[in-house]
């Protein structure tokens, strides 16, 4: 299930591509304000998304935040991973964190992992084909 966490980062992440063309710096204040998200939660949030790349920010009057690369470049996966981690719903299943589940008592063996890969494969197919350009645009890929 996607978290509270994550829904917050794409919807700060689409403002913050909205205004990437104007090239210039949105605070924090603004931003929660504008993504209709508590400014204390956005901050955390904020951090993680710097910390992966996919934000860049700087202090000062004339500082804030912005995304790092071009709203093609930057998929609603990419935000998604960056604050929730994987996509799968099993570590088993992860193509990025791949691990065994605790209660597994063979990853070979186990009866749902090729029903949970798929499922992944899904989400992350969605996911990837949308950019956050696309979905500010309305035209998120949709029938996939």
């Amino acid at each position: 299930m996607l978290t509270s966490r994550a829904k917050y980062a794409v919807r700060a992440s689409m403002v913050l591509a909205e205004r990437r063309a104007a090239g210039g710096w949105t605070s924090a204040g603004a931003l929660a304000q504008e993504a209709d998200v508590p400014r204390k939660f956005l901050e955390a949030i904020l951090t993680q998304l710097r910390d992966q790349g996919l934000v860049e920010s700087r202090r000062g009057p004339a500082g804030g935040h912005r995304l790092a690369a071009e709203p093609s470049q930057v998929t609603v996966a990419d935000v998604i991973r960056s604050i929730d981690g994987p996509l799968a719903m099993t570590p088993c299943a992860s193509q990025t964190r791949f691990a065994a589940c605790s209660d597994c008592a063979s990853v070979e063996a186990c009866r749902i992992r090729h029903l949970m890969s798929r499922a992944r494969d899904a989400v992350a197919s969605v996911l990837e084909a949308c950019s956050l350009e696309a979905l500010c645009a309305g035209s998120a890929p949709v029938g996939l």
